[in-house]
Order: C-alpha cells, then sequence, then structure tokens
C-alpha cells in the first residue's frame, strides 16, 4: 500500500503557517462551530467551497455530493440541513452548483454508468420538467443550461424540506441562494433564485 505520509508533513507545515498568522487560532476553533452558512455543493474535487468564498475554517457548515443534489428521501443530506437550521442556526443555505458538472454530463448521456445512474435519475428529471428550453441548445450549451436549472431545482428542494418550512414559520432568519461556479475563471455567478424566510 502506497504511504501517504507527506500529507502529514504537508498538514504539519499549514498547521505552522496557521499558528505563525494567529497563534489562538486553534484553540478558538476548537471551542466553538458558529457558522452562518450552509453549503451545498458538488464533491467535484475542483469545487472547494471554502477557497471558493475566501472563508476560513469553522465559518461554512458544508455538505456535497454528485452534481449538488437535495433529495427528500436522502436522510444524510437532510440530516445535515436540520443540524444546520436547528443547532448551529445558520442564517443562508447556499446551494452551489458548478460549470462542466460530470454528474450532469453523465445525466445527459444515454449509456449506463452503474449504480451512480439511479442517483442520475433526480437530474434527468430537471431534464425532463425543462425539455423545451433545452430544445434546440447544442450539447456544450444544453451542459451549462442543465447546471443552471438542476440548481435552481435544488433550491426548490431545499425550500421545500420539512426544515425549512419549520423554520420559516417560527420567524427564523433563514435566506436560501442558488449560485454556480465556474471551473474556468474561479467566478461565482448568482442565478437569483434566492428564497428568504420572509417569503
Amino acid at each position: 500500500m502506497k504511504s501517504l505520509q507527506s500529507f502529514f508533513e504537508r498538514n504539519r507545515k499549514w498547521a505552522e503557517s496557521v499558528l505563525e498568522k494567529d497563534p489562538d487560532f486553534f484553540s478558538a476553533l476548537s471551542n466553538q462551530q458558529n457558522p452562518e452558512y450552509l453549503w451545498i455543493g458538488c464533491s467535484d474535487s475542483r469545487v472547494p467551497a471554502n477557497q471558493i468564498i475566501d472563508l476560513p475554517p469553522g465559518e461554512v457548515f458544508v455538505h456535497r455530493n454528485i452534481a449538488n443534489v437535495v433529495v427528500h428521501s436522502d436522510l444524510n443530506c437532510l440530516s445535515v440541513i436540520h443540524y444546520a437550521v436547528e443547532v448551529l442556526n445558520v442564517k443562508h443555505i447556499i446551494v452551489c452548483g458548478h460549470y462542466g458538472c460530470g454528474g450532469i454530463q453523465a445525466a445527459m448521456e444515454s449509456c449506463e454508468h452503474g449504480l451512480i445512474d439511479d442517483w442520475l435519475q433526480h437530474i434527468r428529471d430537471v431534464r425532463r420538467f425543462n425539455s423545451a428550453v433545452l430544445e434546440g441548445l447544442d450539447e456544450e450549451q444544453q451542459l451549462d443550461l442543465l447546471c443552471e436549472l438542476n440548481v435552481k431545482e435544488q433550491v426548490r428542494n431545499v425550500c421545500n424540506t420539512t426544515i425549512v418550512q419549520r423554520a420559516r414559520r417560527s420567524g427564523a432568519e433563514l435566506h436560501v441562494h442558488g449560485w454556480i461556479y465556474n471551473i474556468s475563471n474561479g467566478l461565482l455567478k448568482d442565478l437569483h433564485s434566492d428564497a428568504s424566510s420572509d417569503n
């Protein structure tokens, strides 16, 4: 088995550099978790939440899965949303997709991919719901638009969870946002699919 010893060395250097800038960073971090943001993003290794929005550890509670899908039967995702909203009292839930998403691309293909096809069916549903706006576009345009449409659908799914509905009824300050990330230039785009607790 190949050793990953270099990771430990890199970790040590990183921890030392953090302490050099702020000697109390880790002691403060270990005493509380109080983020205002929940990030629901794609598992793609090129889309790291904290780095994209330039926030340090402790500022963002993160859930990631293939193609940033929020499914009402996914207890993992729902547990994260529940903990973020009802325990951490986050103020913002950000659903962030990205252009060129491999999960979205796979959902557009007609070939079989194995187990993941069951997961991708949720994206195929989004494609079916929006077939009229996707019609006539070339493959790249379809992929980009479907990445955006998927984010908007997942924002709706987040807003329709019993967790967010309960928070709204209780008057909690909670905003849900839909963003997309462009890997080719590193920039975020607001899809203006936001939903506030007072809507």
